[in-house]
């Protein structure tokens, strides 16, 4: 697990280094990200008792890795270390027991101690991840590819307005779960394949584009 933490953590690091060079300095509010992605996971579970509705577990996994994404972001600072972080996390998770909670208690949980603390609960987040259906393997594996998409889309024009999210009447996220089924998930450049695999599927349907 230390060894997937850190890797997700550096991808992390990397991706918000996109956003501003000096990320760490500029105190962004990743807790307001956070319980806004609850809220919006809510929405996909369904809450409504007046009416029927039916949870769409694909999408509420989606928002989960999501929070993850934020929720990374906001343990780092005091300058700590990857490696620091990584252990912090895995020590927390150290005392984690499975509770009875279900979807909408697990996520409201996240978001109570976001909006208590302005921070980020690892131990709570690993009760919405069980609740959700995700075990870590899922999460390494969905977080790394969601990753390594948004470098991708980035890297082909997603700024400029020239990049293609459609591929053969497909969105990338379909393209992107079905190449990572393929790849080895333990292998130390998993982030490369997909990134490798994304982008001959790309060229392969999108001939015209050129990277």
């Amino acid at each position: 697990m230390r060894k997937a933490l850190e890797n997700m953590l550096v991808m992390q690091n990397r991706m918000n280094l996109r956003v501003h060079e000096d990320w760490q300095a500029q105190d962004f509010e990743w807790y307001r990200a956070i319980w806004t992605e609850c809220a919006e996971l809510i929405e996909h579970y369904g809450y409504k008792w007046w009416k029927k509705q039916e949870a769409d577990m694909e999408q509420v996994r989606l928002e989960v890795i999501d929070i993850w994404h934020f929720g990374l972001s906001a343990l780092f600072g005091n300058g700590k270390s990857i490696e620091t972080i990584a252990g912090e996390i895995e020590a927390e998770l150290a005392n984690f027991h499975a509770s009875d909670l279900g979807v909408r208690e697990a996520t409201e949980a996240l978001a109570l101690h976001a909006l208590d603390t302005r921070g980020f609960s690892p131990l709570r987040f690993w009760q919405l991840m069980q609740a959700s259906g995700l075990d870590f393997d899922a999460l390494y594996a969905a977080y790394v590819g969601k990753n390594v998409l948004n470098f991708f889309r980035q890297d082909h024009g997603y700024k400029s307005g020239t990049y293609t999210k459609i591929w053969g009447g497909r969105e990338d996220n379909e393209h992107l779960a079905e190449l990572v089924l393929t790849l080895d998930k333990n292998a130390d450049d998993f982030s490369e394949q997909v990134y490798d695999a994304l982008k001959r599927r790309y060229q392969d349907i999108v001939p015209q584009v050129e990277s």
